[in-house]
């Protein structure tokens, strides 16, 4: 799941990122977090620091195009709920997310973008049960589309399905 070659993701700093679906604040914020994250972790600014750049350049109606990497429909507190709950929980969310990888996959060997949208989707499927898991998942799917190409979606469907399936078992039982 390496950034080069086969799999690479579209939307990496340098690509052309997901847009959101129109009328989706929710799928914005999550685009933006994934983003956010990806920057806090490539260049070791602090996820305060991010937020704040996120909000007030890239976020927004006023922020431009998404093809630059902006963000203009996103729900701002799902966006800095996610950004700081990831930071907060980071090293639990990496053994919930380490406990679903397959055979020899790391959460470090994962590829920075793939590793901050299954981190996100940890932190929303452990915090509670809103919204729904398969929501959740159909979430992080639509957005691991627009990220890659190659194999990563269905990388990502097998530890988002695992994950959701431990941390919420009670909504698969019905």
């Amino acid at each position: 799941m390496s950034g080069s070659g086969k799999g690479a993701p579209k939307g990496g700093p340098q690509g052309k990122r997901p847009a959101p679906p129109q009328g989706r604040p929710r799928t914005g914020s999550r685009v933006a977090a994934i983003q956010a994250l990806f920057q806090s972790e490539q260049t070791g600014e602090a996820a305060e620091t991010v937020l704040d750049q996120f909000v007030r350049h890239r976020i927004g109606p006023d922020a431009g195009g998404f093809e630059d990497g902006r963000v203009p429909l996103a729900d701002v507190p799902l966006f800095a709920e996610l950004v700081r709950g990831v930071a907060r929980q980071g090293d639990s969310l990496d053994e919930i997310v380490g406990g679903h990888l397959a055979g020899d996959w790391t959460v470090v060997r994962l590829d920075p973008v793939l590793r901050a949208l299954l981190r996100a989707a940890a932190f929303e499927l452990s915090s509670g049960t809103q919204p729904p898991a398969r929501v959740v998942i159909n979430e992080y799917m639509d957005i691991a589309h627009g990220f890659f190409s190659g194999e990563e979606p269905r990388f990502a469907n097998g530890v988002l399905d695992a994950m959701a399936r431990s941390l919420r078992a009670p909504e698969f039982q019905r």
